[in-house]
């Protein structure tokens, strides 16, 4: 059975380890700051804000050796959020997998809520995690988790679609902090 480390227990971090629990799988939760705690799951995620990865990867990378780690990050700029801070060609999750060369790294959760997580919708649609990645194993084995959860998966495509899912997670974060969708709201999709 597929066993989850989420590391930061903000919003996000309840959030995802909730979804994975409802669907039988399990979840160890680790603050940003425990370096004491050993990182068990085969599933990493980095529940994080998107300044912290460097510190966490420089604290526990070599212990991602092997694993699924998935970014969850919007790397945007905090102070003026009217921009990312990653080059136009590239992403945090680009930023991670470069950090990481030993472990198969996703870009996924980014652009949901916690509220659309734990809710289970957006609206009248479904929750849907978009997953960009190389890795297809990867991919099915982090939506095989999503899916138990009661929530949809979509495979975005390569890891170069994290840029891509990137800017739709800043979209919707920029429309959220200006009143313009709710923290429940968001983005769906339907078929």
């Amino acid at each position: 059975m597929t066993t989850i480390s989420i590391i930061g227990t903000g919003n996000m971090g309840q959030a995802i380890s909730a979804v994975a629990g409802k669907g039988g799988t399990t979840v160890q939760l680790i603050g940003e700051d425990d370096a004491t705690t050993q990182v068990t799951g085969d599933i990493v995620v980095l529940a994080v804000p998107y300044p912290a990865l460097s510190a966490v990867i420089a604290e526990r990378g070599a212990s991602f050796a092997g694993k699924i780690v998935v970014d969850i990050t919007n790397p945007l700029n905090f102070e003026t959020f009217d921009s990312l801070t990653v080059p136009a060609d590239g992403s945090a999750a680009a930023e991670v997998a470069a950090a990481l060369p030993d472990s198969r790294v996703l870009k996924a959760f980014n652009t949901t809520f916690a509220a659309t997580l734990s809710s289970g919708s957006v609206g009248d649609a479904t929750t849907t995690v978009l997953i960009a990645g190389d890795d297809a194993d990867a991919k099915t084995t982090l939506a095989s988790v999503v899916t138990a959860g009661g929530l949809k998966a979509v495979d975005a495509g390569s890891l170069k679609r994290a840029r891509e899912l990137e800017a739709v997670g800043f979209l919707q974060l920029t429309l959220a902090a200006a009143e313009k969708i709710s923290w429940t709201g968001g983005f769906a999709t339907v078929a």
